[in-house]
Parts: C-alpha cells; sequence; structure tokens
C-alpha cells in the first residue's frame, strides 16, 4: 500500500496559533511548510472565551492545512496530542489527489 498524501486540516483558537505554528516550524522530519488563515468557529461546542467573541456569536481561530503523507500525518497528530493535550485541537484528514508546484 502506498503512503498517500493527505491535506491535514488544524482548527486552533486564537490564543494557540503562534505557539502552535512555531511548533509545526520545529517539526522539520514531518512538516516542510503549512498554510494558516483566520477562520470564524461557529456551533455548540465552539468555546467563545473573549466579550468580543460572545458578541460576535462565533470564536476567532487559524486554520492550518499541511500536505503530508498519511503516516507522517498520524506521527504528526500523535505528537500534537501530546505538546498540546486538553486544548480540543479539532483536525481532519482528506486525501490529496495531486499535489505540485506551477513555475
Amino acid at each position: 500500500m502506498t503512503d498517500q498524501p493527505v491535506c491535514l486540516t488544524l482548527i486552533v483558537p486564537h490564543r494557540l496559533r503562534e505557539e502552535v505554528f512555531d511548533y509545526l516550524a520545529e517539526q522539520i522530519d514531518l512538516v516542510s511548510g503549512f498554510t494558516a488563515s483566520h477562520v470564524a468557529g461557529h456551533g455548540g461546542e465552539v468555546q467563545l472565551h473573549t466579550a468580543a467573541e460572545r458578541v460576535q456569536g462565533h470564536a476567532d481561530q487559524a486554520m492550518v492545512q499541511v500536505i503530508l503523507a498519511r503516516n507522517d500525518a498520524t506521527r504528526l497528530l500523535e505528537r500534537l496530542g501530546v505538546s498540546f493535550a486538553g486544548a480540543k485541537l479539532v483536525y481532519w484528514a482528506m486525501p490529496v489527489t495531486e499535489f505540485g508546484k506551477i513555475d
């Protein structure tokens, strides 16, 4: 079985954003780079930490996406589980059928 690439998506509370970014940048054996963007979290299980979030009705979060081999994604999730235990990071992985650069 081939180690198909996946897009690992992490949803990170705003308060942990820089810490997670720094952590991912340190995982040079698994992560060659990542993309991050600002997102608004909605739903019954989303915690609204600040007065501004309660007024807006959504949580300020970061969405981080990493393309890596499925086995590496599993290893990265294990590491994140240890380093960010209790942080309630949300994640999902989706198969990537193509990945490259247009020069």
